[in-house]
């Protein structure tokens, strides 16, 4: 992806202040709930009634960052799922499971215990739009729509996106690195968001104070922040099994919308995964940095109107 174009992404010198313990206000009609799905405990918001819209949050994120989507698809009559990934948020830190082919199961199991399965609409950004791929993948007649948002696919362009010796990202070795990582930023979280939020965004305003405390009080201490980089530690894994079913003929059947901001993945993105999704229709969010639902929701919740019905 390519960086905004803006000079803003500077690491602040200052002192850190601290830490504030900020809340969600969730919108009216949404709840915070928990559940017990494929061996791990999810929290999850839900509001809404109608055909289900699975929404699922990247790194560093939590469900909270669908937040100005969340009534807008509810009125479109949906009912909306918006989880916290295992080991993130609100969920509990898990020891493994981290494969998005086993997450893939963690939503399929929490969708099934709501009574909701087996068909949904999904929506994925980043690392969860990796989760939304492998849901699709190994259940193509339960997934009526898949959205994918600002990522690169394991096994579909993330290994080029990953090798820094042809201009790939940086922060994909050093995540997946055992241990380093949160030796790291053990200690320096907050200062650490506030700079990732501001170098790969192009309208840093949703990045509120609050906002990079919630993010900060839900990726702090050793634990949560080894449950954010095992999300990374599986992606050759995770790879190799989306290769291996692209190396034997498979393809998604399903409507798939590739949607890239305008200066971060912009049509790379869809153009990696038109073998795999022959009727792959594809969006480029004006304005946008790499944080689509939350730089530009009005947009997005536009071209998702459309595409979900």
């Amino acid at each position: 992806m390519t960086n905004p174009p803006t000079g803003a992404a500077q690491l602040s010198t200052a002192q850190p202040a601290a830490r504030r313990v900020a809340t969600e206000t969730l919108p009216d009609g949404f709840t915070r709930n928990h559940a017990e799905a494929n061996g791990t405990q999810l929290s999850y918001l839900i509001g809404g009634e109608g055909p289900p819209v699975l929404l699922l949050h990247g790194w560093p994120q939590t469900s909270w960052s669908w937040r100005d989507l969340l009534q807008p698809l509810a009125a479109q009559g949906y009912t909306v799922i918006a989880p916290d990934l295992r080991g993130l948020g609100r969920s509990a830190h898990a020891a493994d499971g981290y494969e998005k082919d086993n997450q893939a199961d963690d939503m399929r199991d929490l969708l099934h215990g709501l009574d909701l399965g087996p068909n949904v609409r999904i929506i994925g950004h980043d690392i969860g739009g990796m989760v939304a791929f492998s849901y699709a993948r190994r259940y193509p007649t339960e997934v009526e729509r898949l959205v994918l948002i600002e990522l690169a696919v394991p096994g579909f362009g993330l290994e080029q996106a990953m090798d820094v010796a042809h201009g790939g990202r940086w922060h994909f070795g050093l995540f997946m690195a055992p241990d380093v990582p949160e030796l790291l930023f053990e200690g320096h979280e907050r200062r650490f968001f506030e700079w990732w939020f501001a170098r790969l965004s192009a309208d840093h305003s949703p990045f509120t104070t609050d906002v990079i405390d919630l993010v900060t009080q839900a990726y702090s201490g050793r634990e949560a922040l080894s449950s954010g980089f095992a999300h990374y530690r599986t992606l050759l894994a995770d790879g190799a099994m989306n290769r291996a079913w692209g190396d034997d003929g498979g393809q998604l059947h399903m409507p798939v919308l590739a949607i890239g901001g305008e200066f971060a993945v912009k049509s790379a993105l869809a153009d990696s995964l038109r073998a795999a999704a022959p009727g792959l229709e594809a969006a480029v969010i004006t304005g946008s940095g790499h944080f689509v639902p939350e730089e530009r929701p009005d947009a997005l919740m536009d071209r998702l109107a459309v595409f979900l019905k």
